[in-house]
């Protein structure tokens, strides 16, 4: 009788050692799987826009106070940084101003480094901080910030137009804050 009572229980514990290996084999293939997912490589970030690298250099700029050839404007006077984007393809991130009050679509505007608040004409910002943009094809005009992208070209012989001008340029799209 003793024999039938120890053969059964080795044979429930031989059980029990069953299900707990299943339960812990299924354990880790479970973890092995989650510990996967994670494990896997990141996307690339993408650059949203801010902070932008081509703004600074076009910060960096001085003025001919008074100039003749200006019209008795500021002539402006060009960085190194800034004149080795003269002709070359740029992405700007920014703030739609509309040249026409009211205008719902354009496709000759200026792009703020600032906030309309804070630009060129409504707040405390300098001429360096817009560019005048000709897209190729017209753009509705939002608050939000955007990115354009655009041929750049330093203006210092017509004082009617901004000291910076994007040419044939796109909107890229909002960027997200």
């Amino acid at each position: 009788m003793r024999k039938h009572k120890t053969t059964t229980f080795i044979f429930l514990i031989q059980q029990d050692a069953s299900r707990l290996t299943r339960c812990i084999l299924l354990l880790s293939a479970a973890l092995f799987l989650a510990a996967s997912v994670y494990a896997q490589p990141k996307p690339k970030a993408v650059y949203k826009g801010f902070p932008s690298l081509v703004w600074p250099k076009l910060y960096t700029i001085q003025y001919i106070a008074g100039s003749e050839e200006f019209d008795g404007l500021d002539k402006p006077i060009f960085s190194d940084a800034a004149k080795a984007l003269n002709g070359k393809s740029v992405t700007l991130p920014g703030y739609l101003v509309p040249f026409e009050k009211g205008a719902q679509k354009s496709n000759h505007f200026m792009l703020s480094s600032l906030p309309i608040n804070a630009c060129f004409f409504c707040g405390g910002g300098g001429p360096e901080t817009v560019v005048e943009v000709f897209t190729i094809n017209q753009v509705a005009y939002t608050d939000k910030p955007v990115e354009v992208k655009g041929t750049l070209f330093l203006n210092d012989k017509n004082p009617t137009q901004m000291i910076y001008i994007l040419s044939s340029a796109e909107l890229l799209g909002p960027i997200e804050e």
